[in-house]
């Protein structure tokens, strides 16, 4: 099961209103690979369960409107603005100044105009969050969220499993491309992949290639990550990126380090 798909999912949790469900952003994508796959096997592949993930209720921040690292946006309040300046503002000084310009901001309200109320979403790391990265004209895109054990076993019946290697597919399981799984010293196991995102069709939205990926830790829980050259369509804020906006040497930097854990 591609995890890591279902990350905006996140984002609708908590929403109000189905209609802005992040489940939409992908519902047309997800038939159009189903019918491209379709013609070109007689198999018929398995999809994804839409809406698999839930994240528990922490009574973590709201999701802010957009605001940079340096200000933020007019329109957000006082309160959301600093701390999702704060946010960008960690995760900025992680990582080396080549990565552009980090901006938070709700892919749900640019994809589906959800309001910051119908936005909201609670976070258990301390950098869960969507982040746009501007670099040489081109915006991407990096998705990062913590399941803890309840949430992963509500979702799967069992806890994340360091043992499982996600780089096997398994039955009709798309195969993920360019899959690399490392074991670490301290018994969690980070896998990461490509993912070329090539559909096509009339959707309103479409993702550029993207690096994912997911570490496990022992306890259970897990992180999700998406790394997107960034979309066209719908809510647009600027060209694709040529690469994913971390590489996966920054992602395993980024996902073993204590400043992404849950909230002291």
């Amino acid at each position: 099961m591609n995890d890591v798909r279902e990350l905006l999912d996140r984002a609708a949790e908590g929403a109000g209103q189905p209609a802005f469900s992040a489940r939409t952003v992908y519902a047309k994508a997800a038939r159009i690979r189903r019918r491209r796959r379709a013609a070109a096997s007689a198999a018929v592949l398995a999809v994804v369960a839409a809406g698999a993930f839930t994240l528990p209720r922490t009574g973590g921040d709201e999701d802010p409107a957009p605001a940079s690292v340096a200000s933020a946006g007019p329109s957000a309040s006082p309160s959301a603005s600093a701390s999702a300046a704060d946010r960008a503002g960690r995760l900025a000084a992680l990582l080396p100044p080549d990565v552009g310009e980090i901006q938070e901001v709700s892919l749900l309200a640019l994809i589906k105009g959800a309001t910051p109320e119908q936005a909201r979403t609670d976070r258990l790391g301390q950098l869960d969050g969507q982040y746009a990265f501007r670099r040489d004209g081109g915006v991407g895109y990096l998705v990062l969220t913590l399941e803890d054990r309840e949430a992963v076993e509500r979702k799967t019946g069992r806890p994340a499993d360091p043992d499982e290697d996600l780089c096997v597919r398994v039955g009709q399981e798309p195969s993920r491309t360019d899959c690399e799984r490392e074991a670490l010293p301290d018994g969690r196991v980070l896998t990461t992949w490509r993912d070329t995102m090539d559909v096509g069709g009339d959707d309103s939205v479409g993702w550029g290639p993207e690096l994912a990926g997911r570490l496990v830790q022992p306890d259970g829980s897990q992180f999700l990550v998406r790394s997107s050259t960034g979309f066209e369509g719908t809510g647009t804020q600027g060209p694709l990126l040529p690469e994913p906006p971390l590489s996966r040497a920054q992602l395993k930097e980024l996902l073993t380090g204590p400043e992404v854990q849950p909230k002291g």
